[in-house]
């Protein structure tokens, strides 16, 4: 049997694109070399847009409570109030929860995820590749038309397929850990010490503390050597106060180090999460950067696979996400700079801080923190939501009564065409109309929706906005008026072309 896909790799990311690819209708399969789930937190907020992402697919209930995030650039407070859209992530929400919450996903949607076996080896084949694996009864393999590395950092896939993973090495080391029955003041977006140290403390749940710390001049730690009284000691030598009596249940190291993949895909293999990006967590991004990830390339991949779409449209997944990637790496470069060089960087700090205090530099940067500030290229024209993401609580008055938020008009992961000329859009003249028209040749993979916007405050020009084409992963790429693209040109290269007998909605 040579199934669609394998995913390597039962994280997040993982479980995230295992999930995209079977709405999609692709057969998938997990392959993780634990034997059961980790339960450490590695993870322990999201971005706002990973947030979306989530809700888009009505998953963000199944998450449960959640509490807003605070906005800084290494360690720099970016006052989020005077924005006109919410930037704010979740903190809080350990990573256990959010892989228990999408693995309950996606096996219910019939993914089956393998525990206990791990990938050693892969072969290329003509039709695609073949895995050998190491599993509970013994050694085995399995082919498949495509297999995408979700498998961390030290991904195993990248190494089998030999993509170049190089960057600076690591010249700090940090102390990591999660512990219990401690109190102390929290500083859940670090504090910057004068001599250039930094500690953390945040609350995770279940009476869980995250602290982390750094002593400057600290190099990078062996994990395997790590014990909690060492990182017991340097923070009462940061702070004065003693946690030596915590109960600490997991504890790690992390670097300053970033590096980014050279490639996403080669081939039929696909990379994406940590194993195309490494970051210290100076901004906590890099788990909700590898859910968009998956995000981006799951619809892609499926649609290819059931025909629906070119092959070309996977060269897409390289060229969009690729500089998102390198963004972060150099990003958390400068915020680690920017907190711990010492006081000598003071007046830099202070010079950003100035600039924050004004909403368009305060509106971009946290733009880029939060994920709602991407814009990819998808094609030519004026309309400031063309290659963003359309804010998915926008929501559109129904002919037949009631409303429907974005979001919701994307828990199926299919393309969608709204149709806002009026209530009767899609019957009249005017732009909406003949946009829903031109639609319904690809009414097999795009939904088409007619109504009217409601009142925005946020979005008061969204009253103008005819027609607007929404990728399953929540991008625009079309809209009437304000692209100067053909709709039809567009939906081919999004969608593929259209079956002759597509179904009409």
């Amino acid at each position: 049997m040579t199934r669609d896909v394998i995913v390597v790799g039962a994280g997040p990311v993982g479980l995230m694109m295992a999930g995209e690819l079977r709405l999609g209708g692709a057969d998938v399969v997990v392959y993780e070399k634990l034997p059961a789930p980790a339960r450490e937190s590695r993870g322990a907020s999201l971005t706002r847009r990973a947030v979306e992402s989530f809700d888009q697919r009505g998953l963000l209930g199944r998450l449960g409570p959640t509490e807003p995030a605070d906005s800084h650039f290494g360690g720099v407070p970016i006052d989020l109030g005077p924005l006109a859209e919410d930037h704010s992530g979740a903190r809080g929400v350990s990573q256990f929860r959010t892989e228990r919450m999408l693995e309950d996903w996606a096996t219910g949607l019939g993914v089956p995820v393998l525990r206990g076996h791990e990938v050693t080896a892969l072969h290329e084949e003509p039709d695609g590749v073949a895995v050998d694996f190491e599993g509970p009864g013994g050694q085995g393999r399995e082919r498949a038309r495509y297999l995408i590395g979700c498998d961390g950092g030290r991904s195993t896939v990248r190494k089998l397929v030999g993509i170049d993973f190089s960057g600076p090495e690591p010249t700090r080391g940090f102390y990591t850990a999660d512990v219990t029955g401690i109190e102390t003041r929290r500083r859940r977006i670090g504090e910057n010490l004068p001599d250039g140290s930094m500690i953390m403390a945040m609350d995770l749940e279940n009476g869980v503390t995250r602290v982390v710390a750094y002593e400057r001049g600290m190099r990078p730690k062996d994990r395997d050597a790590l014990s909690y009284a060492e990182l017991a000691d340097a923070w009462q030598r940061l702070t004065g106060e003693s946690i030596h009596h915590g109960e600490c249940r997991w504890i790690s190291c992390f670097t300053d180090a970033s590096r980014v993949a050279a490639e996403y895909r080669r081939g039929r293999v696909f990379l994406a999460g940590d194993a195309t990006h490494v970051q210290p967590p100076a901004m906590a991004q890099g788990l909700s950067v590898g859910v968009q990830d998956a995000v981006n390339l799951g619809w892609k991949l499926a649609a290819v696979l059931a025909g629906r779409a070119p092959d070309t449209l996977l060269d897409t997944y390289h060229a969009e996400r690729h500089p998102i990637g390198r963004q972060l790496a150099r990003n958390a470069r400068a915020a680690i700079e920017l907190r711990l060089t010492g006081q000598e960087m003071a007046p830099l700090r202070a010079v950003l801080g100035e600039l924050l205090t004004h909403k368009e530099a305060a509106g971009h940067l946290a733009g880029v923190l939060s994920g709602l500030g991407i814009r990819y290229d998808l094609g030519p024209g004026e309309h400031p939501l063309l290659g963003r993401r359309m804010p998915p609580g926008r929501e559109l008055a129904l002919p037949g009564g009631g409303t429907t938020r974005v979001a919701d008009l994307l828990h199926s992961a299919r393309g969608v065409l709204i149709a806002a000329d009026g209530a009767d859009g899609a019957d009249g003249g005017g732009g909406a109309g003949k946009a829903a028209r031109l639609a319904e040749e690809w009414a097999d993979r795009v939904d088409i929706v007619t109504g009217t916007w409601t009142d925005h405050p946020d979005h008061p020009d969204d009253a103008a906005l005819e027609a607007v084409l929404i990728r399953p992963d929540g991008y625009v790429a079309w809209t009437s008026p304000g692209s100067d693209s053909d709709l039809t040109d567009v939906l081919t290269h999004w969608f593929g072309t259209p079956h002759a007998a597509a179904r009409p909605l």
